[in-house]
């Protein structure tokens, strides 16, 4: 008799985004006229620059003519994308062999994928507040999860503990929900720790484009050691609006071996025997992300999101609110006003300014308390609600 994967009734409820939709359904079903500031989704408003859109155009165009179809791509993906991404690499000072990095059909999909490079003995860590399907992911597998709590102490930027027994590092910089980045000295001390337990980190870096500051990493290999004990997973979604296009790329170096095993070798296995690859009208447009006038397009709609952060960031600093994030990401996590829980915020900012935003409570126990705003949202938008907001807070 067939036995289902009985980890899925392991699974925590998605309560989070379900409450959310049915709150906010509910409110607008009892005010259909009202208008609704929607800061609590993490995908983008505006449409994809103009560099990308000619070369999609260009790629299906190329599809309608014999001498141009193509038909199955690499698994791995197309050689020149792989080498335009190593290049983007090497203009930060990070060398990459192009076979080291796997265009992907986005970071999602890899954060799930890439478990089958481990064995399901293998114990994986997660820093609270967390993005949830770090954990679904694991429980899925069977997997047993370590939650790392981080708070408002340590700015939600945890090092690690000696006596840490975890297998797969997950960290997110910068991240979601929390908005906060890791410096370069935080993240030598992760890779240390990693290579010393012979640990391997997953590192998210799907929000690096919004890094401003220039003394903080944009990627795990920025840091000495992590060519040994690091995957980097990235995409396209945030950072060139591909959150309905679907694209992204992975880094295995080829150092990293565990077991007398290359995990570049069993990614390329892996995919060759997984996946048809990403289609060839998609590579193409995700090439021009990385051309000079894809970069210049791409990072003016990035300061647009940017500019509504700190129309965000301005409201909370005028109401004496502690926040974190922002600047050098697209979320902004704030603290609950005073009595307040993160789904007594939720309904308050709905019933009173018709806000929504993201309870803290949903990324982990440690998230009670806290708020996420995101900064994806129309401009007016936000400078409207960032206003309602704050009168309503300093009342």
């Amino acid at each position: 008799m067939l036995k289902p994967n009985t980890h899925y009734a392991e699974l925590k409820d998605s309560y989070l985004f379900y409450n959310i939709a049915q709150k906010t359904k509910a409110y607008v079903d009892a005010h259909p006229r009202t208008h609704l500031y929607r800061m609590g989704i993490g995908d983008v408003s505006l449409p994809l620059c103009g560099a990308v859109i000619r070369e999609l155009y260009g790629a299906v165009d190329d599809q309608a003519k014999q001498e141009s179809f193509h038909g199955y791509m690499p698994e791995c993906g197309d050689p020149e994308l792989r080498r335009t991404i190593a290049e983007y690499y090497g203009r930060r000072g990070i060398s990459l062999d192009p076979e080291e990095v796997f265009v992907s059909s986005g970071a999602s999909d890899e954060l799930g994928d890439i478990l089958d490079l481990f064995d399901v003995s293998n114990s994986s860590l997660v820093i609270e507040p967390a993005y949830p399907a770090y954990v679904d992911a694991n429980v899925m597998t069977g997997r047993k999860v370590v939650h790392l709590p981080s708070g408002k102490e340590n700015g939600f930027l945890p090092v690690p503990d000696e006596g840490m027994e975890a297998d797969l590092l997950y960290i997110c910089s910068p991240n979601n929900p929390t908005g906060a980045v890791f410096s370069k000295e935080q993240l030598k001390e992760w890779v240390d720790f990693a290579n010393r337990r012979g640990a391997v980190i997953l590192f998210d870096a799907a929000y690096e484009a919004f890094i401003e500051d220039p003394e903080l990493p944009h990627s795990i290999f920025e840091i000495e050691g992590a060519r040994t004990c690091a995957i980097e997973i990235c995409s396209l979604s945030k950072t060139a609006g591909f959150t309905g296009t679907r694209m992204g790329y992975t880094v295995i170096p080829k150092e990293l071996e565990r077991a007398g095993m290359k995990l570049n070798d069993m990614w390329v296995r892996n995919r060759t025997t997984r996946t048809n690859g990403v289609s060839y009208i998609l590579q193409k447009a995700g090439a021009a992300v990385f051309t000079e006038e894809g970069q210049k397009q791409i990072h003016a709609n990035i300061q647009i999101y940017k500019n509504n952060a700190k129309v965000l960031m301005e409201a909370l600093d005028a109401c004496g609110i502690w926040y974190c994030g922002g600047k050098n990401a697209p979320y902004i996590w704030m603290k609950c006003p005073e009595g307040f829980g993160s789904w007594e915020f939720f309904d308050h900012l709905l019933n009173e300014v018709q806000i929504v935003g993201t309870p803290g409570e949903g990324f982990g126990a440690c998230g009670e308390g806290y708020f996420r705003f995101s900064t994806f949202g129309d401009p007016e938008d936000t400078k409207t609600a960032a206003e309602r907001m704050k009168q309503l807070l300093m009342k």
